[in-house]
């Protein structure tokens, strides 16, 4: 998951640690930042550990015009490592014709993960939602995407993502979840259509952790219980809401400027979900500006209570962070206090 932010966390989370509590301002978003200019393509990236050799290898390969007839990108001269990747090692790539692409490679990933990728971007490709980045190669072992480029955020950004953001949600569907599975990080996210929003959430975006191995050994047998006793209770906590198209993934890393400074969306985990659910994971990594929640809500208005519903929708986002990583004991202790709040 590249991201534009430079990493605050150790090497082993891609994610800064979520306070559900916090009170500072996110900042706007940056380009996609490389580790260092003219970097060997051998430099450290956070995820999962990959040959150098092979990776520098499959550059090759991919920019190669045999592997993309038509494009024309060139000769592969240099590849910048990007920051923030936790299951690719992601480079933007520059060719001899002066042009740049991001590759995103990875060894024993699982085959559909990319494909599934690019069926993500491709569906949110949404009139006046974010730039989303082409997706001009895919294999099971790497994608390669349009470079959106460095510029610098618009001044009015974030008002221009919650407009976009409000479009996105307004693409609905008659179910709940999508026509295949796909990946949330590294993990299996089930989307089977359901006709009740309620036991989608329940079942598709919480409960469906309790059975990952380091979700197992770190939530206590009394957490995992208060967690299914309000799964049985989001009829009564949550209001009901149209299936939207969600990006599925949507925290602060994974929105950057556009080629023109415009709000654009990479790494989606695509869904119809709550729009609420959207919205939960970019708030728990801090606050939006009023201007974001002004502009979104013009186009697609909130139920009353929403702000207080957050943290029991931020549960899905910490039981991912959990089930990835062992050793979480600050995010245990947040879904500690959040299932003792809700039950």
């Amino acid at each position: 998951m590249p991201s534009p932010f430079r990493p605050t966390t150790p090497a082993r989370s891609p994610r800064p640690i979520p306070r559900v509590t916090e009170s500072s301002n996110v900042r706007v978003p940056k380009p996609l930042e490389t580790a260092s200019i003219l970097t060997k393509l051998g430099a450290a990236i956070t995820g999962p550990r990959v040959s150098d050799r092979s990776a520098r290898a499959r550059i090759v390969q991919v920019l190669n015009a045999a592997w993309l007839d038509g494009l024309s990108l060139g000769d592969p001269i240099a590849a910048d490592p990007l920051e923030g990747g936790y299951a690719s090692k992601t480079y933007r790539v520059r060719t001899s014709l002066g042009r740049t692409a991001v590759v995103k490679t990875q060894e024993n990933l699982p085959s559909d993960l990319y494909p599934l990728e690019a069926d993500g971007l491709d569906a949110l490709r949404v009139p006046g939602g974010f730039a989303v980045p082409e997706v001009l190669r895919v294999t099971s072992s790497f994608i390669v995407l349009a470079d959106l480029g460095t510029a610098e955020a618009s001044p009015t950004y974030w008002e221009d993502a919650g407009r976009a953001l409000a479009l996105q949600h307004q693409q609905t569907a008659d179910k709940f979840g999508y026509h295949q599975d796909n990946y949330l990080g590294t993990l299996p996210q089930r989307n089977p259509w359901t006709t009740d929003g309620h036991a989608f959430f329940a079942e598709q975006r919480l409960l469906r952790y309790l059975e990952e191995p380091n979700c197992f050994s770190q939530l206590p047998e009394a957490d995992r219980r208060r967690l299914e006793r309000i799964a049985l209770r989001l009829p009564d906590l949550v209001p009901a809401q149209l299936p939207s198209l969600l990006h599925g993934d949507l925290w602060h890393g994974n929105l950057l400027p556009g080629p023109d400074g415009e709000p654009g969306m990479i790494d989606p985990a695509v869904n119809y979900g709550w729009p609420e659910a959207d919205l939960a994971t970019l708030l728990i990594y801090g606050n939006l500006s009023d201007q974001f929640f002004s502009a979104y809500e013009e186009l697609h208005p909130l139920a009353d209570g929403w702000r207080e519903r957050m943290p029991l929708l931020h549960l899905r986002e910490l039981l991912c962070i959990t089930a990835h990583w062992p050793d979480r004991a600050q995010t245990v202790a947040e879904i500690h206090t959040i299932l003792k709040s809700f039950d």
